[in-house]
């Protein structure tokens, strides 16, 4: 008789570790809701966004289009006139929308691989209003004047309870109190 051999794989491979984790999260979840007969609350609270939506940036109330992008990790604003300093990051948003100056402090600054190339970039934390949510979420900062959307929400944004409908727009008009919709 032939031992039966198995090939050997390493114990710590990520891609594997991070399927097992889906999996647990996704039996845990469903067992969760089968235990209390209702689906999780957080399901029931979810706001549906289209691809585009209007977004308020807080507390300047400055309304932008963004682009709602599941593909991206992370949110980027247009900011023009980018100026560093120190521990600080002064900038403009796109004209049409507003002749808005904005100060904030840098949380830290990341590399984005681009397409092209692989940049720097300062990221911030912002109070946006997306349909009746007010959130505070990282946006990193970035001269955006060659794409069609100043604003651009990404999966770290979408997590605080959104659902993306790709095949419709503007789903979930910035309604905030103290926000003017257009």
């Amino acid at each position: 008789m032939i031992p039966f051999v198995r090939e050997w794989k390493p114990k710590n491979n990520p891609v594997r570790a991070f399927g097992r984790m889906i999996i647990r999260a996704v039996l845990c979840s469903m067992i969760l809701s089968i235990g209390t007969g209702t689906a999780p609350a957080e399901t029931k609270k979810r706001i549906q966004l289209g691809a585009v939506e209007e977004v308020a940036i807080l507390p300047w109330g400055v309304i932008l289009p963004a682009r709602i992008d599941t593909g991206a990790a992370t949110s980027s604003l247009d900011a023009r006139n980018l100026k560093v300093q120190g521990k600080f990051v002064e900038f403009s948003v796109p004209e049409q929308f507003g002749t808005q100056r904005i100060r904030l402090p840098i949380l830290k600054w990341v590399t984005v691989k681009t397409s092209e190339t692989r940049e720097k970039r300062p990221v911030v934390m912002l109070e946006l209003c997306i349909g009746s949510k007010r959130i505070e979420t990282q946006v990193n900062l970035n001269d955006r004047s060659n794409v069609k959307y100043p604003l651009l929400i990404g999966r770290n944004t979408l997590m605080h309870g959104f659902a993306v409908a790709c095949d419709e727009s503007y789903c979930a008009k910035p309604s905030c109190p103290g926000i003017l919709s257009k």
